[in-house]
């Protein structure tokens, strides 16, 4: 999202996207004192266990992901607005990235459904403003600290249409099933005419040249349908007990959203 800088001209940096100032930045720059490095690998050891402390006991949740940029007159925002009310309905707490598009769309479908509506964001230089309809609000000074906690405190990822840092979360946590570092994670991309191009060079480029194999398409569901989504996410937790089963039909595994094996 852009915003005028004061001359102006606009900027590109809005909710989430300026980069990085201070001890992160610093972090990344190559080696330091070693002095340095041991107070900075105190203060990552601290945030995790804040972090741990802070998302331990919201229960069985969903994040969210998608951009920023969508207001809420858009088909994408109200796509994410009815599946942050369906998981809520169905007793389980919402989180996102706290700001502004379809993390406000999710975070207001949960509220306005009764449900626990959860914000997990990265500290910024310039101040941002979460959301109107969160519960709890988390930040982060670490990226990848936030990225952690998003995989541990997490049963599902639900994707939206967005830009990098939404393509980032898909394709890292792909990697983590593809790799079974976790195992049983739904992956869900709604939106199926925004994403079929990227499937499409998934399965004509990776597949077609070996860099993939053909069991790695099942990864992604893809759907358009709050309700194959969820049933998809709730066979899944049944199958570990996270939640009771809705009373009036029980999902199985097969209630899946088509992947995009299947999709081919």
């Amino acid at each position: 999202m852009t915003r005028s800088n004061g001359n102006g001209k606009a900027s590109r940096w809005h909710w989430g996207k300026r980069p990085p100032s201070g001890d992160e930045s610093k972090l990344l720059e190559g080696p330091k004192l070693r002095r340095e490095e041991l107070f900075r690998s105190v203060r990552i050891f601290r945030e995790f266990i804040r972090g741990f402390r802070q998302l331990h006991f919201i229960g069985p949740c969903v994040t969210v992901f998608g951009s920023a940029r969508f207001d809420e007159d858009h088909r994408y925002y109200t796509l994410a607005r009815q599946m942050g009310a369906a998981l809520a309905q169905a007793r389980l707490a919402v989180m996102t990235g706290g700001g502004p598009g379809i993390m406000e769309a999710a975070n207001r479908g949960a509220k306005e459904a009764g449900g626990l509506s959860l914000g997990c964001n990265i500290e910024l230089p310039e101040e941002q403003h979460p959301n109107a309809f969160l519960d709890k609000f988390v930040e982060f000074h670490y990226f990848f600290v936030r990225k952690v906690m998003l995989v541990k405190y997490s049963d599902a990822f639900v994707a939206l249409p967005g830009g990098f840092g939404t393509l980032d979360e898909i394709f890292e946590t792909a990697v983590l099933i593809q790799t079974r570092k976790i195992e049983e994670f739904p992956l869900i991309l709604m939106g199926k005419d925004f994403w079929d191009p990227l499937f499409g060079f998934v399965r004509d480029r990776l597949l077609s040249e070996g860099t993939i194999g053909p069991e790695d398409l099942d990864l992604l569901k893809v759907t358009d349908s709050v309700d194959e989504a969820m049933d998809c996410i709730l066979a899944t937790l049944e199958s570990h007990k996270r939640i009771p089963p809705r009373p009036h039909r029980v999902p199985t595994l097969s209630h899946c959203a088509p992947s995009l094996h299947e999709a081919s």
